[in-house]
């Protein structure tokens, strides 16, 4: 290893300050003597936190300023969740390493206070009419498919923000990942895991993706044990759907992978805006058609129906 210094680019939120330590730690013990700086870098998704994030638009809204600094030189590797980086990255610049997954599902949390009497225990318990709080249009779709009664209200901000508002609004719960809070050692709030392939995750979640410049032959050598041969063939084929569908966060899109005995499978979902069209599909192949995979089965779902609900959001941007 010819690198005595690394330096990271990361957002500034708890959460994306956590996974960005433990990249740290585990580098600098591999590496004795590297030394490892982390530099905050602010995103137009962490500045913007009073609109939600599909009326924003969704090209790199948590990425763009860190690959800014990558392709500057000023910083050596970004540590991004792998949900939130764009499936195609810009010139100059790769994933390097997807790092191994933690639970990519899905989570209901109840608000703890306030409840005159045993609060809810799982999502077919919510009372009729509650109010649900979600940041996400695939979340929300997903939510309104099953529960056509519930409202369903936008929430911003990071996990420790969310939770705090949840605790001091009217709402009964909130949706959010489970890697998130496992990762900010909140794991104790979790009311309810939803099966991933039941209630479809956004393709990646749960993993993180190390980027850097494309010609960084140094930076890749020293991060190359981060990287995670399961993780990164089951999020290949998510983001491969992903890409086929153009989708992103504007668009209700969901893909889960799991490999099983040297197969693996895709599950996906696309859905209109109400939720009340919700189309899912799944496929099968061998480990290495990871990206034909999440082509295949992003095809089921256009000639499912799922072209007229694309073309009829984009529509309405």
């Amino acid at each position: 290893m010819r690198k005595d210094k690394l330096i990271i680019g990361t957002r500034g939120s708890a959460l994306a300050l956590v996974q960005s330590e433990w990249v740290k730690a585990r580098l600098q013990k591999a590496h004795p003597g590297l030394a490892v700086e982390l530099r905050v870098i602010q995103t137009k998704g962490d500045k913007i936190l009073d609109t939600a994030l599909a009326k924003i638009g969704d090209k790199g809204l948590f990425t763009k300023e860190m690959e800014n600094e990558l392709l500057a030189g000023s910083m050596d590797l970004a540590v991004h969740s792998l949900k939130d980086l764009p499936t195609k990255q810009p010139a100059g610049l790769c994933i390097a390493a997807v790092t191994q997954r933690q639970d990519p599902a899905d989570v209901l949390v109840i608000r703890q206070g306030g409840w005159g009497e045993t609060p809810p225990y799982s999502f077919a318990e919510l009372p009729k009419g509650a109010k649900v709080l979600s940041g996400s249009l695939r979340r929300r779709a997903q939510i309104w498919h099953r529960r056509g009664d519930l409202q369903v209200e936008d929430v911003r901000g990071n996990i420790h923000t969310r939770l705090k508002k949840l605790e001091e609004s009217d709402a009964a719960a909130i949706v959010m990942a489970a890697a998130g809070l496992q990762r900010a050692g909140l794991a104790e709030r979790i009311t309810e895991r939803f099966e991933p392939w039941d209630f479809i995750p956004a393709c990646g979640q749960g993993a993180l993706g190390l980027e850097i410049r494309a010609d960084d032959e140094d930076t890749a050598e020293v991060i190359r044990l981060l990287e995670d041969r399961v993780s990164r063939m089951t999020t290949t084929a998510e983001r491969s759907l992903l890409a086929h569908l153009e989708g992103g966060c504007q668009i209700p899109v969901g893909a889960y992978g799991q490999l099983e005995e040297n197969k693996l499978y895709l599950w996906g979902m696309i859905a209109d805006l109400q939720g009340e069209r919700l189309l899912s599909a799944e496929g099968s192949g061998s480990t290495d058609e990871a990206q034909q995979l999440g082509i295949e089965v992003a095809e089921k779902l256009i000639n499912m129906g799922g072209k007229a609900i694309l073309d009829e959001i984009r529509q309405k941007r």
